[in-house]
């Protein structure tokens, strides 16, 4: 397989997935009544492959949606290949899957719990393939926190209504985060189902994209558990430390390890303005409790915690100064950094930037700022269930 000759506008390591390139026609979506749309028109467009990555896969209405898609499109032609991993899909149904195979799709599954199986590891049940990757005639991509299943539906139409964030990247990037997809493909036994098309065939295949020497500067950061395993945390953490204005976070997730704590604390203190969006109401209730046990130490020192106050928050985004942000599946905690399989994209582009800022302030609005001396006189039994499950952060 051919590397893609992006045009590099920085490099510091020799990680193909964290080359800056740019390029890139880029565009933020929000929550499941803008992301799964887009997610289904990409589907939809697709001429020659599909490339689909999704932690949970659902067989609800809209996971079915999706596998009538998938499976439309392999009828006609197009080469179909979907990842879905075992437990974040534990509940979908096997015959689903099967029905795609026989369209046509080439379907696996991500470290399935099969201890009758010859090769099965039981300490390798914890590791997870978190990302939630669609990549179209590799030029088209979209990644974020969004899955396809029901509780991202938009409320009117029966969903949970989860807010959330995707983005949209139509340019060279796609073919890093086809790289990324293609990595785990190959770890399932999988075949690429076409060469990997250098910038020069992209942009000769007549492909609509911007010139390689405009759009937004973007970069795709992966969690690998060969290389780069630490390469999403790194980048936080080398922008918060470069912070001068602002750092906000919306985090669905957030047990962050000692050192990002610190560096945000020393963020504060050197003037930064930093707050942290956490869901008011978790979908996993126990890395909720393990959350609010930081959440003394971080009030403490200047961070400002605010609780959304409307369905689940499920996002993972983060934006400082109005100039870097980024998009993905990496959540501040101990099973992103080191056990679940990761993606993020980060964008260097001054516009993507203020409108992340922008919403991150318009969800301020729904939500209800943590009162640093309320907090101290929270209950006891608040306070117990806090400790115990932080002891049980890293397998949470």
């Amino acid at each position: 397989m051919r590397i893609p000759r992006f045009r590099l506008l920085s490099r510091k390591r020799t990680d193909r997935y964290e080359a800056l390139v740019q390029g890139n026609r880029v565009t933020l979506l929000h929550d499941g009544a803008a992301c799964l749309p887009a997610m289904l028109d990409a589907v939809e467009s697709a001429e020659r492959e599909i490339l689909f990555e999704m932690y949970w896969f659902g067989s609800d209405r809209v996971g079915r949606r999706f596998a009538e898609a998938l499976s439309d499109k392999a009828r006609r032609g197009v080469k179909v290949c979907v990842v879905y991993d075992a437990v974040g899909s534990l509940e979908a149904d096997d015959e689903m899957f099967a029905g795609m195979r026989e369209a046509g799709c080439d379907v696996r599954e991500y470290n399935p719990i099969a201890p009758w199986r010859q090769r099965f590891r039981v300490g390798l049940v914890n590791n997870r393939d978190h990302r939630k990757i669609i990549v179209v005639d590799q030029h088209v991509a979209l990644t974020g926190g969004v899955n396809v299943g029901e509780p991202w539906a938009p409320e009117s139409e029966g969903g949970g209504g989860w807010r959330d964030d995707m983005i949209r990247i139509e340019g060279v990037a796609a073919l890093a985060l086809r790289d990324v997809f293609l990595a785990t493909w190959r770890d399932l036994g999988g075949v690429d189902p076409s060469p990997t098309m250098s910038q020069a065939e992209l942009y000769d295949s007549g492909v609509r994209i911007p010139d390689p020497n405009e759009g937004s500067p973007v970069r795709v950061l992966s969690n690998d558990y060969r290389v780069a395993r630490a390469a999403i945390r790194r980048s936080y953490l080398r922008q918060i430390r470069k912070a001068a204005k602002h750092i906000y976070i919306s985090n669905s997730y957030f047990v962050p390890d000692g050192v990002i704590r610190r560096a945000l604390a020393r963020a504060v203190a050197r003037g930064v303005d930093v707050k942290v969006l956490v869901p008011g109401e978790s979908d996993v209730p126990a890395v909720h409790f393990a959350a609010r046990r930081l959440f003394g130490w971080l009030l403490k020192r200047g961070v400002e915690l605010w609780e959304w106050k409307g369905t689940v928050l499920h996002a993972k985004t983060a934006v400082i100064d109005d100039r870097w942000c980024t998009v993905g599946t990496y959540n501040m905690d101990y099973r992103s950094w080191r056990t679940n399989l990761e993606v993020n994209v980060t964008v260097e582009d001054d516009g993507v930037a203020s409108a992340m800022t922008r919403r991150f302030r318009a969800d301020l609005t729904r939500s209800q700022r943590v009162d640093p001396h309320d907090w101290g006189f929270r209950p006891l039994s608040e306070r117990l269930l806090e400790q115990f499950f932080y002891l049980f952060r890293k397998l949470l």
